[in-house]
């Protein structure tokens, strides 16, 4: 994931926007390094566990190599999305459905006030301290969701939401895959145009 020849160079650069174009020079890692999986899986359990763990791998991939600044840097106005602000947002997302409506546990919030609803994404700022108090939440709450849906033998149990409806953890781990998809492609674009890294 430090392959030189993804950075554009000054002269690539010198109209502040990045190079375009497909190649593996400029993608995240060769298909041989690829961290994640290349599915092929039997069972309906390893299916949602798998491309749940291959969406948050691609989180980290996008996110690879970058400094406070970047990672902070938002697209274009109105939007407050950042790179660190999606990490932040899915730390949210990982407490509140495996934590508050899977276990139970009266888990609060972290990101998110009656002030300031967006807080994950205003919040975000280019501060390393906040960098890295991000990745460590969200590694936490991994941690967490993935050591309760291994404890749970059973895909159909359900958990009660915060409106007292219930769901099962299969459809939760669709979700689940379905919501990192979702901001894996925002951070696509995110990604592509701080250094023009794309695809994968």
């Amino acid at each position: 994931m430090t392959d030189s020849a993804a950075v554009p160079s000054a002269d690539e650069l010198a109209d502040g926007k990045p190079a375009g174009g497909f190649a593996w020079s400029n993608m995240f890692v060769h298909p041989e390094d690829d961290p994640r999986s290349e599915g092929g899986f039997d069972d309906e359990r390893t299916v949602l566990v798998e491309y749940l763990r291959d969406q948050r791998l691609t989180l980290q991939l996008k996110c690879a190599d970058l400094n406070a600044e970047q990672l902070a840097r938002r697209a274009v106005p109105p939007s407050t999305m950042s790179l660190i602000g999606l990490v932040r947002h899915l730390a949210e997302v990982e407490r509140g459905w495996f934590r508050r409506t899977m276990a139970g546990e009266d888990a609060p919030r972290l990101y998110r006030t009656e002030a300031d609803p967006d807080e994950d994404f205003n919040g975000a700022v280019a501060d390393p301290d906040v960098v890295a108090e991000a990745w460590r939440t969200w590694r936490a709450e991994v941690e967490f969701a993935e050591r309760l849906v291994d404890a749970i033998p059973d895909l159909g149990t359900t958990g009660t939401m915060g409106d007292g409806e219930t769901i099962s953890l299969r459809e939760l781990l669709v979700h689940m895959i379905e919501e990192y998809a979702r901001h894996n492609g925002h951070a696509d674009l995110l990604r592509e145009l701080i250094d023009g890294r794309v695809g994968q």
